[in-house]
């Protein structure tokens, strides 16, 4: 949490990150739903998820596609349906964080407006389908739709022009960082979340 809060306006939106925030995403985890031992579960992590190139499907610059062909580059060619099949599918085993998304709902109840703020792919409604305070939500900005990533301060300005949000009334909740770095430079207050629901929960009732 930032040194000054008792600085800014009233709290009246939160806006949280999703992976590792509101749904897991597991590398290793997603790679074993599709093979059959932890050697290849690795090899097809590391050549899809782990490698630098996922930036840049995050980051819009790279299309899906490229992404699996890329990955197939550095695979044995046992293990090239395993790729497109947890290509394809992955996104059904990344699991809601029951707490925070509980915590989500909470608020909304006490009236806080919810949003979504991403660094991901363009699929990235395959793993929002299953995410429970999703449907709750008054907007979102996704990286990949909009070719601007977290940390860059323009990512979370375009989410306050878009939304007609001061920041000044916005918590964001990442669990990067130097995402909640990028946050704080256009004026929001920013939560590094560590996993521990209950502690960003008693932060919030701080800001109330």
């Amino acid at each position: 949490m930032t040194a000054h809060d008792t600085m800014h306006q009233p709290l009246q939106h939160i806006v949280f990150d999703m992976g590792g925030v509101l749904m897991t995403f597991d590398a290793m985890f997603f790679a074993q739903q599709y093979t059959t031992c932890d050697e290849d579960a690795q090899l097809l992590a590391r050549a899809y998820f782990l490698r630098t190139e996922w930036a840049l499907l995050d980051s819009g610059t790279i299309t899906p596609e490229t992404m699996v062909r890329v990955a197939e580059a550095s695979l044995p060619a046992r293990l090239h349906p395993a790729l497109h099949a947890c290509a394809a599918g992955w996104q059904h085993h990344s699991q809601p964080i029951a707490a925070v998304n509980e915590l989500a709902a909470r608020l909304k109840q006490r009236g806080l407006n919810l949003y979504l703020l991403s660094n991901a792919s363009v699929e990235v409604d395959r793993q929002l389908e299953h995410c429970p305070t999703y449907p709750l939500m008054s907007g979102r900005v996704i990286s990949g739709f909009e070719r601007l990533m977290k940390p860059d301060p323009a990512i979370y300005q375009l989410l306050c022009t878009r939304y007609g949000l001061d920041p000044a009334t916005c918590l964001f909740v990442d669990d990067n960082a130097n995402n909640c770095t990028g946050a704080q430079v256009v004026g929001m207050r920013a939560y590094h979340f560590d996993g521990d629901a209950a502690a960003l929960e008693r932060a919030i009732e701080r800001l109330l």
